[in-house]
């Protein structure tokens, strides 16, 4: 499964909190095991031009007892941000949403419609994939009795969950909810 993590865990970059125009960017390497903070100063000010951006690499250990860092990150990309990057630090990865989407499909296609409705108010990635065309031609291609190939250039058409919800929600479903 590690395989599937990558170099990165996690990054983020953003303009930091006003009045300054800093720019931040947080990247969480599992490899390494290090967390990198890095910095460019934007400012009008003379002295600061040309100004090198900064970097700081600490271990995940490290960072866990860093609490200056930490609440610079909080301050910059908020408490959830923080809250992310210190479990993380910690190993505690959510495989599941680190898997490509199309074997996440894969594994929702064993769901039943209703369980695929509930998946959808987990995260904002599963929201995206039971709503993608992907899912609902699937969907319609593998659960729906009633499917022909003439209905592929229809599905492709007006949608694939516009398909399933005109001509096979209510009858022609092997599955009803």
């Amino acid at each position: 499964m590690a395989s599937l993590i990558g170099e990165q865990l996690f990054q983020i970059g953003g303009q930091g909190p006003p009045p300054p125009k800093d720019f931040f960017h947080l990247a969480v390497c599992e490899k390494r095991g290090e967390v990198i903070w890095r910095s460019w100063t934007i400012s009008l000010r003379l002295d600061c031009r040309g100004a090198p951006p900064k970097e700081l690499r600490t271990s995940h250990q490290d960072f866990l007892h860093h609490k200056r860092l930490q609440q610079q990150l909080g301050a910059v990309f908020g408490q959830r941000i923080l809250e992310y990057t210190i479990s993380l630090c910690q190993g505690k990865i959510d495989y599941l949403e680190r898997l490509p989407d199309d074997i996440m499909l894969r594994i929702m296609s064993y769901l039943q419609l209703k369980e695929a409705t509930l998946l959808a108010q987990v995260s904002h990635r599963f929201r995206k994939l039971c709503n993608s065309e992907k899912f609902w031609e699937h969907t319609v291609r593998n659960r729906c009795a009633g499917f022909t190939s003439d209905m592929e250039d229809i599905g492709n058409a007006i949608g694939w969950r516009n398909i399933f919800f005109t001509f096979f929600h209510t009858s022609g479903s092997k599955e009803q909810q």
